[in-house]
């Protein structure tokens, strides 16, 4: 079933037709880079570097940000179908405290904040990367560049309003999953690894900082969150930015 057209109508129509064949949920996958990808790894990380100075010097910095860090590369890739269509994960640890965050985590959230806040969607280019490791978008294959890509299923056709679901889905708590595992991995909000229905008044509101009563209305056929969702490995990759059901 697709999203109702309210709130985010344009998000809604183009990931609607998802419903019939997209897997519920990723999990990465942890086998090692080869020296062909460690090298590109090297000159992303190159170009990163540039791109992120020009995000440091327009937007102010944020607290608790520490500048000059490297980017870190991209070290898993390959999504694995093994842990998908999970939800209620009894042993996914639940927080608001970014202080718990291991530093690569951290250090990439802050990137994409910022990258979000300039308003620019180019600025998000050289945080997803490129090649098999490059952050997912879609559950399909991606024809276009990615940055226009982005802004083709934007509500205002510019990449704006991802931008500003980037922020408001990194404004909630998130979720660690698969802990201490090679497919650990910390996901944006975490309303995504719970069942809507075990959600109290206070998530409510938090839930509905990012989605409409018309999305929520719709999700609960299937009773769980299927908006937007955002996940960092341990190492500070950027998994995938994802939405639909």
């Amino acid at each position: 079933m697709p999203f109702a057209a309210t709130g985010r109508p344009a998000i809604a129509a183009n990931f609607g037709f998802m419903a019939y064949f997209l897997i519920a949920g990723v999990a990465w996958s942890a086998q090692p880079a080869s020296i062909g990808d460690a090298a590109q790894a090297t000159d992303r990380i190159e170009l990163a570097l540039s791109d992120i100075q020009e995000i440091e010097d327009e937007t102010e910095d944020e607290a608790g940000f520490e500048q000059g860090l490297p980017l870190p590369p991209k070290l898993g890739g390959a999504l694995s179908e093994e842990s998908v269509e999970r939800r209620d994960i009894p042993d996914a640890e639940i927080s608001m405290d970014l202080s718990l965050l291991p530093e690569p985590v951290r250090r990439m959230r802050e990137l994409i904040v910022k990258a979000a806040k300039s308003g620019d969607p180019e600025k998000l280019r050289p945080l997803l990367g490129t090649g098999p490791t490059a952050t997912q978008l879609s559950f399909g294959a991606i024809d276009s560049d990615p940055i226009q890509y982005l802004k083709d299923v934007s509500g205002d056709q510019n990449g704006l309003e991802l931008l500003a679901i980037l922020l408001d889905i990194f404004d909630s708590g998130y979720a660690r999953l698969d802990v201490d595992e090679a497919t650990e991995i910390y996901i944006w909000p975490y309303f995504y690894t719970l069942p809507l229905d075990v959600l109290d008044d206070r998530q409510m509101v938090e839930l509905f900082r990012i989605i409409t009563a018309g999305d929520l209305q719709d999700m609960r056929a299937f009773g769980n969150y299927s908006f937007y969702r955002t996940g960092i490995s341990p190492d500070g990759e950027w998994l995938f930015f994802l939405a639909g059901d």
